[in-house]
C-alpha cells in the first residue's frame, strides 16, 4: 500500500476532499520528521511510538581496502507498535492467509 492509497482510503471513508487529506497526511509526516530531528519522541496511544534509538560508537571494516573505519555514536529513527496494534495483527485472518 502506498501513501496515495492511504490518502484515497481516508478520503473515501471520511468524505473529506482528497486534497485536504493529502495536506493533512503530508503535514503529519513533516511534524513527525521535524520532531524526531529535534530529539523528541512521539507516542500515539493504541498505535505505537516513534523513538530515536542510540547506536554506540563502533569500529567497522572496509573489506575492499582492508582498513578500519570508526563509526561515531549516532541516533536512528525507530517505530515500536503498541500492544493493541501487535495483537490486532496477530489475530488477523487476512494476514495469515496472505502470507501462505
Amino acid at each position: 500500500m502506498t501513501k496515495a492509497d492511504v490518502i484515497n482510503q481516508i478520503a473515501e471513508k471520511t468524505g473529506i476532499d482528497r486534497s485536504d487529506v493529502t495536506t493533512t497526511v503530508e503535514t503529519l509526516f513533516t511534524v513527525v520528521k521535524d520532531s524526531m530531528a529535534d530529539g523528541e519522541n512521539i507516542y500515539v496511544r493504541g498505535f505505537g511510538s516513534f523513538v530515536n534509538k542510540k547506536r554506540a560508537k563502533k569500529i567497522a571494516r572496509n573489506i575492499s581496502k582492508n582498513t578500519a573505519i570508526v563509526i561515531d555514536e549516532h541516533f536512528v529513527p525507530s517505530f515500536k507498535p503498541s500492544k493493541v496494534f501487535i495483537e490486532q495483527i496477530k489475530t488477523s485472518d487476512r494476514v495469515k492467509t496472505a502470507n501462505k
